[in-house]
């Protein structure tokens, strides 16, 4: 993969001229000044400092030099980071009528084909209507009713596969995440080992975060290279591109096309897909919509769940009081004679705000989703010309010690009302994303639930009860600590991937039974 760090010098030296020639023959004078910045070379501005590995670390620094909002400029595209709540909202929710576009990623985007995935769609009409189809299906807690029977089933089968092989943690949750999703999307009940629906999306989805990463390709800044023939200098990634766009097509085409041929059949269980598609026939546009919203809801809840799920196991691995506040919960509440269900959220409020607390400790979307810019606009006197990208620092807003106390403390209390103390902010108002596109986050939900939506479409209430569940039911049977080899104690590291969608380095820890009635309970037969 050809990325900003590998460009050959010839093309490098052939983007920077094409670039000046052109800022000279339309260069006109600014209104204002660009907000500070590290200072770039000239040419090629900050080419050599865009950071490709945990970016949001290189921002949190330039933060503390440059301020809150701070420029930079990369072959010609300017770029605008946001290192504060405020400014974030103050910029992409206050004006964001003309701050909720996306910019387009020549290669992930257009060559791939991920430009018809609800992220990366342009605010307008497809994006409305992938939208109003979460919300018409599965947008309400009574819409996602029909299908907590799924999630608990799912769930309950999750916790036996830990406690027959728990040493694969991080295999089950992902097998988990997509069996709940694909069940609920497309109605599909994945296989026990290597699905292959399972299996394309993993591929797919790791492909996702790799290519929408900043500085992902040196064509999504110098774009004329999209248009070179495979064999020209610089032009390699057209390979990946091609071989990736197949694996993509194949996630969305596959479960789809399984929905319709059940549907002919007339056994189509009720999904997300079957639900839209309905009995009378869809236009072209109609299907292309449908197809791409079901495999959007597939994608986005399942990785991101995935993450949630495996920092929750890390977080109680490392902080083992929380772990047991939470069980004493869970017993006085529940009891030992059966699993936490989903009508259990409003009696559990410190299972609530551990999982709020899982969601803000770690950041799955830290440099959340770019946002470009419609029109030229003047912000606290910086000017933001028209197509600037604009990334909002979600990692370091969620670790701003300015909202959270500590903040590198795994501490669920954080979310509660104590002896005439305020909860602190809530994560969704911040990992969510900010404009037109996530303005559910400010619905006004029980506190007790998680609100996940990080993968900008409306599916909150499918991913909150997985999470919930998860969290719940594991923490009614195991005991989480960290692992013991060789009489020494392992003790993880706090450590996450680059890209898009982060997840927790891998980690190793000790999950076992509470009692002989937790194993009871987890032995229980879990069918539809």
């Amino acid at each position: 993969m050809l990325t900003l760090t590998s460009i050959t010098g010839l093309d490098l030296c052939l983007a920077c001229v094409g670039v000046y020639l052109l800022k000279q023959v339309f260069n006109k004078k600014n209104p204002a000044a660009y907000p500070p910045g590290p200072p770039g070379w000239p040419l090629i501005g900050n080419v050599l400092d865009v950071p490709h590995i945990k970016p949001w670390l290189t921002f949190t620094e330039w933060g503390k030099k440059y301020g809150d909002i701070l420029h930079i400029e990369v072959l010609g595209q300017h770029i605008v980071v946001l290192n504060s709540l405020k400014t974030a909202m103050d910029m992409l929710d206050n004006k964001s009528t003309i701050y909720s576009d996306r910019p387009i990623l020549p290669v992930g985007g257009e060559l791939i084909g991920w430009k018809n995935a609800t992220p990366l769609l342009p605010y307008g009409d497809r994006l409305r209507r992938h939208r109003k189809n979460f919300h018409n299906v599965i947008g309400t807690r009574a819409a996602m009713g029909i299908y907590n029977q799924v999630e608990e089933v799912e769930t309950r089968r999750f916790i036996k596969r830990v406690f027959k092989k728990p040493d694969q943690l991080e295999a089950h949750v992902r097998h988990t995440a997509g069996a709940v999703i694909l069940r609920i999307s497309h109605g599909y009940e994945v296989k026990e080992n290597d699905d292959p629906f399972v299996d394309v999306a993993d591929r797919a989805l790791d492909q996702w975060s790799r290519v929408t990463a900043p500085g992902a390709f040196v064509a999504d800044v110098v774009p004329f290279l999209v248009k070179a023939p495979e064999w020209f200098p610089g032009a390699g990634f057209k390979r990946v591109a091609r071989e990736w766009h197949d694996t993509l097509e194949e996630m969305v085409s596959a479960p789809y096309k399984f929905v319709v041929d059940q549907m002919a059949a007339g056994i189509a269980p009720e999904s997300f897909t079957s639900n839209l598609l309905g009995g009378s026939p869809l236009s072209a546009e109609d299907e292309h919509v449908v197809k791409w919203s079901a495999a959007t809801l597939y994608a986005g809840a399942s990785d991101t769940t995935v993450s949630t799920i495996n920092s929750f196991f890390l977080a109680m691995t490392l902080f083992p009081d929380v772990q047991k506040k939470a069980q004493a919960e869970i017993d006085a509440v529940v009891g030992p004679d059966r699993l936490p269900s989903i009508t259990d959220q409003d009696s559990l409020p410190y299972i609530g705000a551990l999982a709020k607390e899982a969601l803000r400790w770690h950041a799955v979307i830290p440099t959340g989703f770019p946002h470009c810019v419609s029109e030229d606009d003047i912000h606290d006197g910086y000017y933001i010309p028209k197509g600037t990208v604009v990334i909002p620092n979600i990692w370091f807003m969620l670790h701003d010690p300015e909202i959270y106390v500590n903040p590198r403390q795994f501490n669920p209390e954080r979310f509660l009302a104590n002896d005439g103390k305020k909860p602190e902010t809530e994560p969704r108002t911040i990992c969510f994303g900010f404009g037109r596109r996530y303005l559910s986050r400010y619905a006004q939900l029980p506190n007790c639930i998680l609100t996940f939506s990080c993968f900008s479409f409306t599916g909150i209430h499918l991913v909150e009860a997985s999470v919930w569940l998860s969290i719940a039911m594991s923490l009614a049977v195991f005991d989480i600590s960290k692992a013991v080899e060789n009489g020494i104690e392992i003790i993880p590291d706090v450590d996450q991937s680059s890209g898009t969608i982060s997840h927790p380095k891998p980690f190793k820890c000790s999950i076992k039974p509470r009692s002989s009635k937790a194993v009871a309970l987890i032995e229980q037969d879990a069918n539809y």
